[in-house]
């Protein structure tokens, strides 16, 4: 016997519409904004338990410090590129009503000698002031961006953050932290790098440096070296060199309960070309733990591709192959430094340490693990 047919079954289906996501209060938005030697970068993005959601975000390389390093001065064409750029964050913080943000700026226009006469510019064409930070926050930003990748059996920590125009190197003692306690109080470290009144487990920040090498900056002080290996060991020992007031570097450290934290573009790069991804993918290389071997294989292959192979490849690109030269020279230069067996490869920095640190000042950001 045939089933019976449905009633209505001949009937168009009723369309269901899905809800449009609600759109989030902008009362609980912050923004961080980092407008850096070599590109400017921005989140917005609101508290989610220990964390948060990002809402939206915008980078681009704009090259502000092209030429500083033989003018002492911002380019017009740089000021120009990037306004252009702000111009785009202005009008995403504005779509999404943010209040609260903080948009800073670091060694481009620390160093410039015309940075002032920029910062005012930026006011008058986009409406967006812009906060010159010194070394030391910029330092305590990337260290507390990091906070959650530290991990519970880390006693000795150093957080390198390798720029477009300086590195900065944080030594991190957390011995005497509960283990459990330790990537909180890496947070805490947004109060200052020695504050005392604090009634947790402090960690303690041993020495810190602002080496006034970057990608872009280190690159441009051997641009006349025309060998490609040459250029690299020169670019790795020149480095090294600026490392010599930084307290740690004399001393052998122990590899037992050592960790070193590296964020920046470099890194990740790296990390990607490790992994042999054809698009890069920031889940799988946030949080990647690399060994020295095989950061000194993907560093080796960069060099036997040379130059024009560097172009080609897409990890990397035209626009990218100078600079990932000299950050893998830091980044040899460090591991030469302190031999450790891993290295922790961090996709987050500036903006996101802002954003923490604003975030746990207004106590948004919920106690427990990140």
């Amino acid at each position: 016997m045939a089933p019976k047919r449905p009633k209505g079954a001949g009937a168009f289906p009723k369309a269901v519409e899905s809800p449009a996501p609600a759109r989030p209060d902008p009362d609980a938005l912050y923004a961080a904004l980092d407008l850096g030697t070599n590109s400017c970068r921005m989140l917005i993005a609101q508290p989610k338990g220990s964390g948060f959601h990002v809402v939206d975000s915008f980078s681009k390389s704009v090259q502000l410090g092209a030429g500083l390093e033989r003018t002492g001065r911002l380019s017009r064409s740089s000021m120009a590129r990037t306004i252009q750029a702000l111009r785009i964050c202005q009008q995403k913080l504005k779509r999404n009503k943010v209040r609260r943000m903080r948009l800073v700026a670091t060694e481009a226009c620390r160093r410039a000698k015309n940075s002032r006469e920029f910062i005012r510019q930026v006011k008058r064409e986009t409406g967006l002031t812009l906060e010159i930070i010194q070394p030391e926050e910029e330092a305590r930003l990337a260290v507390i961006s990091c906070a959650p990748l530290v991990s519970t059996k880390t006693e000795q920590l150093l957080v390198v953050d390798i720029g477009g125009g300086s590195t900065e190197l944080v030594w991190i003692d957390i011995s005497s932290v509960p283990r459990r306690d330790r990537p909180a109080a890496i947070m805490r470290l947004h109060h200052g790098f020695h504050t005392t009144d604090s009634p947790f487990p402090a960690a303690k920040v041993v020495d810190w440096i602002s080496v006034p090498l970057g990608v872009a900056t280190l690159r441009d002080q051997f641009n006349d070296v025309e060998d490609d290996s040459a250029r690299f060991a020169l670019m790795s020992w020149f480095f090294e060199e600026n490392l010599a007031d930084f307290a740690p570097y004399k001393d052998e450290q122990a590899r037992l309960g050592f960790q070193i934290v590296g964020t920046s573009g470099t890194v990740t790069t790296v990390a990607a070309s490790h992994l042999g991804l054809k698009r890069y993918d920031r889940t799988k290389v946030d949080g990647l733990r690399m060994t020295s071997d095989q950061i000194d294989k993907v560093i080796r292959g960069y060099l036997e591709l040379g130059p024009q192979g560097r172009r080609r490849d897409p990890r990397i690109g035209d626009d990218r192959q100078a600079l990932i030269m000299s950050g893998s020279a830091i980044l040899q230069a460090l591991l030469r430094c302190w031999p450790t067996d891993r290295l922790s490869v961090a996709d987050r920095g500036l903006r996101e340490g802002l954003l923490y640190a604003q975030m746990s000042a207004d106590g948004v950001l919920e106690d427990g693990p990140f």
